[in-house]
């Protein structure tokens, strides 16, 4: 389900319902096949470690030179290939946006000027100190009655503000032509609810450092703040993250599809709450019907609200307001928001400079105004040819295997073809840009603009309920460095800046870019078929178009992946979580086996070159490898571990090459090897 991205309590990694991989698509295959013989491999030869075998750990022989030699940035969490290319755009961007003359711009591009060249003053950022936020505050302090909380929540929640419930917009997962309002849990100042709920030594660190932030920012704006203040926050928290369902829960889209009436609802502090709660929110009467994704987050957020004094209430959502703005107001503010959200949880020991930060925000608030100008520099339509051609292709290898599935029935078979008949792509950007008009920007006035540009977005989306879905909308700004399945539409989205190198190179082999383009290409497609998207059918309705015996067949296998997975461990005490990462295991070992597919086909019976002294099935699994890359600091890495339904890249690899039969046969892989697993413990899905 398409969602507003910035909705409080969505997770870093997923919209609701919607799969997120970095997807690299330019030319591709265009060129493939086109020459008898390339001039290069295509592979980061550099980067290869050749004192280790590549029967004992395949991610580390490809990438060990790297991995030796390179060191995280700064500022970042972590480094890999993908963040190499949003370091690129992200230059891109600041170049664009401070191309603009101000003084000759109007309409769109002036409102983008405007608000970077804000952002960029940090002189007036000073000077207005915490001013931007008086009004909300005397909001807060005003509250004298909890019957008054449901429309502050509400109004709160239209800026950005933490609150225990959201309203989130998408299509009915019923009925994909209309937008349909969705209920969701929120309100944890912290990644998961494990941050709460575990006592191992880092998750008890976290809290520590995040009661002593409480206490800092609330005493940096003047407020009341203690050790007790702040532990009355955290048991709020606390308890809110103990109702919450856990990810792997989640990722059910049969258990979080909870059709409800209003009279339905339990009662939100008092008799009319809710109709104060939509009404703050400008959605006008509450919907006739409407989703609550967590039913019992609900029934047990009543007796949250009555136990919960009205002073921890006011005091929370102080606080709450406060971390939405830090990065907004003056430095005292935007360093100790950096000093918690980045050093304390994530172990960066650098904040980003201002300008990398002007160019995030203005990019992420005004973001289709943004797009265009994108666009219009940097993605030249050559390229949305050469990835239609590239889909269309790997769009054949799944058919022909789909049409050769020894576990899937006719009946099954004839559904999902239909399914795959009727994925739509889209690329590059949108043929109708969104309208910004309505949008007041001023210079001088961050909080302001951040706040309006908030609403805004809240707005946009708010105004959809009841209404028929476009499907020829794009909610993905061009200039995003990533891909998206959504099962709701049953479309793959590839915004702009994923067409750029360095993931795709028209002078190497066509190994390696089957290697990388075309293996990422193809985990994109098969979110259609995993565990989460196979519910949904070829119109993007929430249907179960298997057979029983299909879908328990389907199940048992996915289910070996689980186990597969669990037993990964990338820092001593954390394991990989196989069942909240069991789509995307499912679409990594599914993209290789298609991408491998597809390159034996193209050679059309004919002998691969040998290239760099590896043979075509060599550099293709090497290329494969090289795209996960990746070094994580700790901190990061915890936090991924627990709320990215991705694995690591180094089992995103070795998870993925020791379930190919081509791999063993690549590399000559035998029982006692590293790598190996016997054939009856290999992924059997694909």
């Amino acid at each position: 389900m398409q969602a507003p991205r910035w909705l409080p309590g969505k997770g870093t990694s997923s919209l609701a319902g919607m799969r997120h991989l970095p997807l690299f698509v330019l030319t591709f295959l265009a060129f493939c096949g086109a020459a008898t013989a390339q001039q290069r491999s295509g592979l980061d030869l550099a980067s290869i470690d050749r004192s280790v075998r590549p029967q004992d750990d395949f991610w580390r022989y490809a990438n060990g030179k790297w991995l030796a030699t390179t060191e995280i940035p700064a500022d970042r969490p972590g480094w890999d290939t993908f963040s190499e290319l949003r370091e690129k755009t992200q230059a891109q961007l600041r170049g664009v946006i401070e191309g603009i003359d101000p003084q000759a711009a109007d309409g769109e591009r002036r409102k983008v000027a405007d608000f970077h060249r804000t952002y960029m003053d940090e002189d007036a950022a000073e000077r207005n100190g915490i001013k931007g936020l008086d009004e909300e505050l005397g909001r807060i302090h005003r509250l004298a009655d909890k019957a008054e909380l449901p429309a502050l929540f509400g109004h709160l929640a239209l800026i950005w503000v933490r609150t225990p419930v959201f309203l989130d917009v998408g299509p009915d997962e019923h009925d994909a032509t209309t937008y349909l309002a969705h209920l969701r849990q929120s309100g944890l100042g912290l990644p998961d609810r494990d941050y709460y709920l575990k006592d191992d030594a880092h998750f008890v660190a976290v809290r520590g450092a995040y009661r002593a932030h409480i206490v800092k920012l609330l005493s940096l704006a003047g407020e009341p703040a203690s050790d007790i203040t702040a532990n009355a926050i955290i048991k709020l928290e606390t308890e809110l993250a103990r109702l919450q369902w856990t990810r792997v829960q989640n990722r059910d889209p049969l258990k979080t599809y909870n059709r409800r009436t209003p009279a339905d609802l339990p009662a939100f502090v008092s008799a009319d709450g809710w109709r104060s709660w939509f009404a703050a929110l400008g959605a006008g009467s509450i919907p006739a019907e409407l989703v609550v994704v967590q039913p019992s987050y609900l029934d047990g957020l009543a007796g949250v609200l009555r136990d919960t004094p009205i002073e921890t209430w006011k005091a929370w959502l102080t606080y709450n307001l406060l971390s939405a703005y830090a990065p907004f107001l003056s430095a005292r503010f935007v360093d100790e928001n950096f000093s918690f959200e980045q050093n304390a949880l994530r172990g960066i020991p650098e904040q980003q400079p201002r300008w990398k930060r002007a160019v995030d925000s203005t990019s992420r608030l005004i973001a289709f105004a943004v797009g265009k100008l994108y666009v219009a520099h940097y993605f030249p339509p050559a390229n949305k040819a050469h990835a239609e051609q590239l889909i269309a292709n790997m769009m054949a290898v799944y058919r022909q295997r789909i049409e050769t599935l020894d576990w899937m029935s006719a009946e099954t078979r004839r559904q999902a073809l239909a399914k795959l008949a009727a994925i739509r792509p889209k690329i590059g950007c949108p043929d109708k840009w969104r309208d910004y008009n309505g949008l007041a920007v001023e210079r001088g006035d961050l909080v302001g603009n951040v706040m309006r540009a908030r609403r805004f977005d809240y707005d946009f989306w708010l105004a959809k309920i009841g209404r028929t879905v476009d499907r020829d909308e794009w909610f993905t700004a061009p200039q995003i460095v990533n891909a998206f399945y959504n099962p709701n539409q049953n479309e793959i989205t590839f915004p702009a800046a994923i067409l750029q190198p360095p993931f795709f190179d028209a002078s190497a082999d066509d190994a390696a870019n089957y290697g990388g383009i075309g293996v990422v290409i193809g985990h994109e497609i098969s979110h259609a078929f995993d565990d989460e998207g196979s519910r949904y059918d070829g119109v993007g309705n929430l249907r179960n178009w298997w057979t029983a015996e299909d879908r328990a067949r389907f199940e048992t296998r996915t289910r070996a992946l689980i186990e597969q997975y669990d037993k990964f461990s990338p820092l001593p005490g954390y394991t990989v979580n196989g069942a909240l990462t069991l789509g995307e295991n499912v679409a990594d070992n599914a993209g290789l086996a298609m991408a491998e597919r597809a390159y034996r086909h193209s050679l059309d019976g004919k002998p691969a070159p040998v290239i760099d002294d590896f043979t075509g099935e060599q550099r293709l699994f090497i290329a494969f490898a090289q795209i996960w890359k990746d070094k994580v600091r700790d901190k990061a890495r915890i936090e991924r571990l627990k709320v990215d339904p991705h694995s690591p890249g180094q089992f995103r690899a070795n998870g993925s090459v020791r379930n190919q039969s081509a791999f063993d046969e690549a590399f000559e892989v035998k029982p006692g090897d590293g790598m190996y697993l016997p054939p009856d413990q290999r992924d059997p899905v694909w």
